[in-house]
């Protein structure tokens, strides 16, 4: 089934309750490699219950905790008489962007209920893909806002469509200066199988035979396990791992992850903004562009 324009815009998910717990939030920061060290009390405040802080890139995965991403998928709501349900081929489907925005910093524990919805399609032309953004806010149960989590997704497949050409949202510029500081962070030869128990077990991060089909030598980093890093990379050489600062974090997705590089990440501090890209030297690839921290 195709891309039907503008009636997308109207699509929304049902409201979903979910609840997570101190054994979520820790297997996520584990999983982007925090806790490496048994003695570094900064970073154990993400892995260890006792004062437990919240890594604020966590959002990406707590609404799946305990029930996997399948089992916790997005369920239409209704759309209005007449209009017409798109469904986008997901086998063709890229992760572009994502982005965190934190109305407040998110607890250790608690029970929310999250609401999706489309909020813009455009059009590369047939045979040339498209670019879908989705949108799932989180409110607490007193209603209250919590979180609002933008991914935008290249639909490979879905190009043609009659949609809009124009009008994207422009990414974040990085500085043209060189980087104020850069961080090396090192993942482990097992990272992906330790990340995909947040709840993303789709095999191209765990069996070779899926990853070779899909074009890759062996399985690789999930893009949001490289994102949670990106922010693990602000908190350490920025914030002194206070992670109550971060407003918002968000960037772009440009190459894939191997488990057992070494990423590098590069900060440009402006006030309120940390700007950041993170690249692999030994294979000269840069991995995430545009990336931006807003502060409090």
């Amino acid at each position: 089934m195709p891309i039907y324009y503008p009636d997308i815009l109207d699509q929304r998910t049902d409201p979903r309750t979910f609840t997570y717990g101190d054994k979520d939030v820790m297997l996520y920061a584990l999983g982007i490699g925090l806790g490496a060290d048994p003695m570094g009390e900064k970073e154990l405040r993400f892995v260890y219950e006792r004062d437990l802080k919240v890594v604020p890139t966590a959002a990406t995965v707590l609404a799946s905790a305990g029930v996997g991403r399948a089992a916790a998928g997005r369920t239409s709501a209704p759309l209005p008489e007449g209009h017409r349900a798109s469904q986008i081929n997901f086998l063709m489907m890229v992760h572009g962007e994502q982005k965190v925005e934190l109305h407040k910093p998110l607890p250790a524990f608690g029970t929310f209920t999250a609401e999706g919805r489309t909020v813009g399609a455009w059009d590369k032309g047939e045979g040339k893909g498209a670019v879908v953004v989705n949108e799932t806010t989180w409110t607490d149960e007193k209603g209250e806002k919590v979180a609002t989590l933008t991914g935008s997704m290249f639909a490979r497949g879905d190009g043609g469509f009659g949609g809009p050409t124009e009008g994207q949202p422009e990414p974040h510029a990085t500085p043209t200066r060189t980087p104020d500081l850069s961080v090396d962070i090192g993942t482990r030869p097992d990272q992906a199988l330790l990340y995909r128990l947040n709840g993303d077990r789709n095999p191209l991060h765990s069996d070779p035979e899926f990853a070779a089909r899909a074009g890759f030598p062996r399985p690789i980093l999930h893009g949001l396990c490289t994102y949670g890093m990106t922010c693990r990379a602000v908190l350490q050489a920025t914030l002194d791992y206070d992670a109550d600062q971060i407003l918002s974090h968000q960037a772009r997705f440009s190459a894939p992850v191997f488990p057992g590089d070494t990423i590098t990440v590069d900060l440009w501090k402006d006030s309120k903004e940390i700007s950041f890209e993170a690249r692999v030297k030994d294979r000269g690839v840069t991995v995430i562009k545009n990336g931006l921290t807003v502060l409090r």
